[in-house]
């Protein structure tokens, strides 16, 4: 079996970061799932903070710089992304979206995303909902059905096991796992079934029984 390329986007600012810590977390239990499932899987972990320079100019130049362009070349062929962003203004920071406004709006289509945001209080889980998954939606990904929030109180004191933290990053990622095993990168050839002109006409003249 082929080994399955996944993508993990990390949009946040500080190091360390618990938008990081979140993304290491989902990548660590999907990488669990696909091997209890006998799937091969690479990770690559991307920091668009390493990144935001070149995001800016492809914005401004409508060109990707060499370093950003393999990124989203790679971003564009994997069996998968996780997306992690912090929240700013409740909504997705701006150097996340940035991001994959300088991607193709085909390049994501039929890709599973499993989405996971940060903040420093619950009140902002909603951003999933009303900020990410509409965003993938557009975009036509195959969002993973459970999305993972963590403020900063389910990272507290050193115990997860009172926030259920630990609980919805395995049920994410064993969805997210579900869908990246199913998915093929190959593209279908819209011309595949083309029949050629001389043939049509040949049925046309009932010279040729199709």
């Amino acid at each position: 079996m082929a080994s399955k390329s996944i993508v993990v986007v990390s949009a946040g600012l500080g190091q360390p970061s618990s938008t990081r810590l979140l993304a290491d977390r989902l990548a660590e239990a999907t990488a669990r799932s696909l091997l209890g499932s006998g799937v091969p899987a690479e990770f690559e972990v991307v920091e668009l903070r390493d990144l935001a320079h070149e995001i800016t100019d492809a914005l401004l130049t409508g060109f990707a710089p060499e370093a950003l362009a393999g990124v989203i070349d790679r971003v564009t062929r994997a069996d998968g992304l996780i997306a992690v962003t912090p929240v700013f203004t409740a909504s997705y920071s701006g150097l996340f979206k940035s991001f994959f406004d300088v991607m193709d709006k085909e390049a994501l289509a039929g890709t599973p995303v499993l989405l996971g945001a940060t903040a420093g209080t619950a009140r902002h889980s909603l951003v999933l909902d009303h900020a990410l998954r509409p965003l993938f939606s557009y975009l036509r990904s195959v969002v993973s059905p459970t999305a993972v929030f963590a403020a900063s109180e389910d990272w507290g004191a050193g115990d997860e096991t009172t926030t259920g933290l630990p609980e919805r990053v395995t049920r994410a990622a064993d969805e997210f796992a579900d869908l990246v095993s199913r998915h093929s990168t190959t593209r279908d050839d819209p011309f595949a079934d083309l029949v050629p002109f001389d043939q049509q006409l040949r049925r046309l003249a009932g010279d040729d029984p199709a």
